[in-house]
Formats: structure tokens, sequence, C-alpha cells
């Protein structure tokens, strides 16, 4: 269900290149929604070949589609044609988030990835984000550094954030500028009581929260084929 959430993050994009980044939900959404309502997806294996086919994970396509080096996968970032789903350690109301530091910049408690490609990704390109474990110590009232940018800060296209609790967003396509996260759905078996306190500044609640919808049969085989070991599983914190 996580991995259906994520996949439609990318329902509407037409051709531009997915990518998920992190582990295999977000690969799995990307693939997942290129073989069933996003046909027109340019997915890749990872490294720097555009796949003609959608191999199981860690198999290399039988069909190649085309060669993406790094400087024109670069091209495609700067020209707003990808749309990556990140994770997070820290993000705050306003989708700004946070992989470098945990603690102040000078004396960190924890040093993180850095920045990374986020500052690019956020200003120039539609962005969603999937975090497996939804806490307050994850969804913070401010973030100790800001790596990627928020609603607040001149994000250019934040579009949907997926954890294991619930799917969010920030009120508008796009998320509108100074947009704040609002509650989308909740997943089976979770209250928006539980969201609410799980996350550690105030959310937007609307008054009517739907709830994630589940995988249709069609999804689940092709889930079943792209990930016949189901590694996903081990991803998802129960």
């Amino acid at each position: 269900m996580c991995v259906v959430a994520c996949a439609e993050a990318f329902r509407g994009d037409g051709e531009i290149l997915a990518a998920g980044i992190g582990g295999p939900v977000t690969v799995l959404a990307a693939r997942l929604a290129r073989l069933t309502f996003e046909p027109e997806l340019l997915t890749h294996d990872g490294v720097c070949l555009l796949t003609g086919d959608v191999p199981p994970l860690g198999r290399a396509p039988e069909v190649v589609e085309g060669w993406l080096p790094f400087r024109e996968h670069l091209w495609l970032v700067l020209n707003g044609r990808r749309h990556v789903m990140l994770g997070a350690s820290q993000i705050d109301r306003h989708g700004n988030t946070n992989i470098s530091c945990i603690g102040d910049w000078a004396r960190p408690k924890a040093q993180l990835l850095g920045m990374r490609g986020a500052p690019g990704n956020t200003r120039c390109d539609p962005t969603s984000y999937w975090i497996p474990r939804h806490s307050p110590r994850v969804f913070v009232r401010a973030v100790d550094v800001v790596s990627g940018l928020g609603t607040d800060r001149g994000a250019h296209d934040l579009r949907r954030v997926v954890t294991n609790l619930a799917v969010l967003d920030f009120g508008s396509p796009g998320g509108s500028p100074g947009g704040s996260m609002r509650l989308v759905s909740v997943h089976p078996g979770v209250r928006v009581a539980d969201v609410v306190a799980a996350t550690g500044f105030d959310l937007d609640v609307p008054a009517n929260v739907g709830e994630t919808r589940q995988p249709t049969g069609e999804e689940m085989d092709v889930l079943d084929r792209l990930d016949p070991g189901r590694t996903r599983d081990r991803e998802v914190a129960a």
C-alpha cells in the first residue's frame, strides 16, 4: 500500500524521468507507475541507463532506451524534467528537509549525508518524500539544517509525503507558496489522532480525512513480479 501511495505521486507526470532514491519502496513506486497508469514515464537502472523494459529489483534491463550519463541527468534536473522521491531525516510543516546533520551546524550531534542534490532538486523539479517512520523526531517544528527547500523558501513543486501512517501534501497541487503540510489520508488501522501525535508541529487536518486506497489486483501482480523477494516489507516500519 505504501508503494502504491508513493506511485500515485507520479500520476499525471507524463514523459519525465521518475527517480526513486533511497530504497526499494521509491524505486518500485516509479516502476509501478510506469507499468500501470503512467506509461510515458522514463525510468532508469539507478546508474546510467534508461530502461526500455522495467526489470525486477536487482536485475539489469534487457532493453535499454538510452544512455543517461551524469551530465545529461543533471540537464534534466536543472530543466525541471525529473520528479524525484527523496527521504528526509527531518521535515517541517512547510516541507523544508534536512539530510545533512543533526544538532548545531558548528558542532553537530550526528553527521548525515550532506546537502547532496537536495537544494537543486527542490528548487528545479517536482519533489516528493517517502518517510518509513513517522515520528516527532522526523516531523519537527524546525529542521536543524535546510537541505531541501520548502514552500516558504521557493520550492518548485512539492507534491506528496508518504509515511508508514499516512499520505500528506501541502494544500494544493505543487504546494502553494508558504503552504503548510496537510493530511490527505490515513492508512487502514491508523487514526487521525495517531498521525497528529506522531507529528511535532501543528498539522492541517481537514474535516473529512479519507483512507489510503489499497492496491488493485493488477498492481499486486506487478509488484510481485518486480519484487519477488518482498524487500519492500523490510523498509516499512510496523
